[in-house]
């Protein structure tokens, strides 16, 4: 198969596009498909206008390479691979210790014929891995400090001792996009969520923000090693408020699993009912689901109490009198 030729690109069509994904109305997939322009050339056009716009205001931006200015034109991401994408979240729930080779062995006996390497390729897409104990591989940004793990031998007995962060992958009729979300991790409510369609810094430090204005600030903050988290500015924002930061280390496979219980409760009991025809009716029932999540949902992990119950130390009256 021959390489598609190079296209330039005027300056008004990137204005154009970058707009459109800030708005986040549209998913990635529905972008480059209606301007036939690959997603990962979107996502760029993105970020740079995000870097330059504080030149508007009076800043200094970063400056952008000429030899942006040409690129090479891969095909989106296809329906195929968007099926591919969701079958292989819902394996990854019910079997979050299965990597690329199992995932591949799996969708076999289910008819669909995929190689390890594409299985692995559209993992990293969508922001997965395999949870098992192993030896710590992940490597943070080139520059990005890493910060010790806390939480070892640590006695998690309030809320606001330790708040969790984490992204996933959420599928829609036509694409996909990613879900960042804040959680107290006594009580297992989600202080926050946002919604992007990149799998940028951006959409990670307005939760984190809006977290912070509405919850009584917490001693620790317990992430992955994620580039988005290691970044300067997603770190300057704890440390601007006292927060201790702390990252998932060698050997903590068990942390992320506490994530993925309550990523398991969004999808099964929302997400996978229904296929979102666009990002705002996405963003509409995710917040609905959490509310409910929240405030009425019983947890057996929680003697059968919600987590608003937990986290606000709110009894039932039953209980109360």
């Amino acid at each position: 198969m021959s390489r598609r030729p190079r296209r330039n690109h005027t300056a008004e069509l990137k204005s154009k596009m970058a707009l459109a994904a800030i708005r986040g109305e549209k998913t990635l997939s529905e972008l480059a498909e209606q301007f036939d322009i690959h997603p990962n050339q979107i996502t760029q056009w993105k970020s740079q206008l995000l870097e330059g716009a504080a030149s508007v205001f009076g800043g200094e931006a970063k400056a952008m390479p000429a030899a942006e200015a040409v690129d090479y034109m891969p095909r989106p991401t296809s329906d195929a691979d968007l099926m591919l994408m969701r079958r292989i979240d819902e394996l990854h729930l019910d079997y979050p210790f299965a990597g690329s080779r199992m995932l591949r062995d799996m969708l076999f006996q289910q008819g669909l014929e995929v190689g390890r390497r594409h299985v692995r390729t559209l993992m990293r897409k969508m922001s997965i891995e395999a949870i098992y104990r192993r030896p710590n591989t992940s490597k943070p940004a080139p520059g990005h400090r890493i910060y010790p793990y806390l939480l070892r031998g640590l006695a998690i007995t309030r809320p606001n001792r330790v708040w969790a962060m984490d992204i996933t992958y959420i599928p829609m009729a036509r694409g996909f996009v990613y879900l960042a979300a804040v959680v107290d991790w006594f009580s297992r409510r989600v202080l926050a969520c946002k919604q992007s369609i990149t799998m940028e810094t951006s959409f990670c430090v307005e939760a984190l923000e809006e977290a912070l204005s509405k919850n009584e600030k917490p001693d620790i903050f317990n992430t992955d090693q994620g580039s988005q988290f290691t970044s300067e500015v997603f770190t300057g924002r704890l440390e601007e408020n006292g927060i201790a930061i702390s990252m998932d280390g060698r050997g903590r496979w068990r942390d992320n699993v506490f994530v993925e219980r309550i990523w398991k409760s969004i999808k099964y009991e929302e997400v996978y009912l229904h296929a979102y025809n666009s990002v705002s009716e996405a963003r509409a029932r995710i917040v609905k689901y959490i509310e409910f999540y929240n405030s009425m949902r019983p947890h057996s992990s929680l003697k059968a109490l919600t987590p608003d119950q937990v986290y606000c130390n709110r009894l039932p009256a039953s209980l109360a009198a």
